[in-house]
């Protein structure tokens, strides 16, 4: 029985991906709710690991479980949200709401209007969102076969990826900034985002686990540094600090990383 625990708390991380995609793709006004629950399934894709150490349930169909349901919950689901957030910074809000589509379709006015407006620049530029999920994919297949990723991460790890995208209408919805709005739905930075982060995701950029042996400070230095500034931004900053934290998380592993190789040739 304990050994299914594990799967069972992976298989809800895989449900609140689904619910996050269906609320994505059903409109703009929905997305920071598919942002919350791309937490939750962060949440959840934490808690099965520390279930599988703890009750010491390894499993090949849990290696392989946990995978998939990452694809979902932090490969497909910020997909959408950025898709939805490149639609609504060209002008295009909803327009792939299937709500929106189906009310044309029985109104039967306007229909070829409603598409009419959507260009094929902006089809390349919606669609590109996607290149998140399959640069995610890469990720997940590469980390699956990487015997170097036992205790730390090559390359940006989905959840982190997924997280900082969630964040981004959670902070249009809640912290009501201008100048966060304007950066937020603006096409080439939202476009810039996209390529960086899929980039980082395949990366060979050493980056660390926030899994700890022990709790001893000079084993987990840039662990605590990390965690203790993360708090204080979250305290100050609310949701606008999170991709801030995703930010200090690259860069403090990339100063831990270089300490260490300086250390190693003195």
């Amino acid at each position: 029985m304990k050994k299914n625990i594990p799967n069972f708390i992976t298989s809800l991380n895989l449900f609140t991906g689904c619910v996050a995609i269906a609320l994505a793709f059903a409109g703009y006004q929905f997305i920071w709710i598919a942002g919350i629950l791309i937490f939750v399934a962060a949440i959840f894709d934490f808690l099965d690991g520390l279930a599988a150490r703890a009750l010491h349930a390894y499993s090949e169909i849990g290696k392989q479980l946990d995978s998939l349901a990452d694809m979902v919950s932090f490969g497909i689901a910020p997909s959408v949200i950025a898709f939805q957030l490149l639609n609504t910074s060209i002008g295009k809000q909803d327009i792939f709401n299937p709500l929106s589509a189906l009310n044309v379709i029985i109104e039967r006015t306007g229909a070829v209007n409603f598409y009419a407006t959507y260009s094929i620049f902006d089809f390349v530029i919606t669609f590109s969102a996607f290149i998140i999920a399959v640069f995610s994919a890469l990720r997940l297949a590469k980390f699956n076969i990487d015997t170097r990723q036992t205790t730390s991460f090559i390359g940006l790890p989905t959840p982190a990826n997924a997280i900082l995208f969630a964040s981004l209408p959670l902070i249009l919805h809640f912290e009501h900034s201008t100048l966060c709005n304007s950066i937020i739905l603006n096409t080439w930075i939202l476009l810039f985002v996209v390529a960086l982060q899929s980039a980082l995701l395949v990366s060979e950029i050493p980056l660390f686990s926030l899994k700890m042996k022990s709790l001893k400070w000079q084993e987990n230095k840039t662990r605590y540094i990390f965690l203790i500034l993360s708090f204080i931004l979250l305290g100050l900053l609310h949701f606008m600090a999170i991709p801030l934290i995703i930010l200090l998380y690259i860069v403090s592993s990339i100063i831990s990383n270089l300490v260490c190789k300086k250390g190693k040739t003195t």
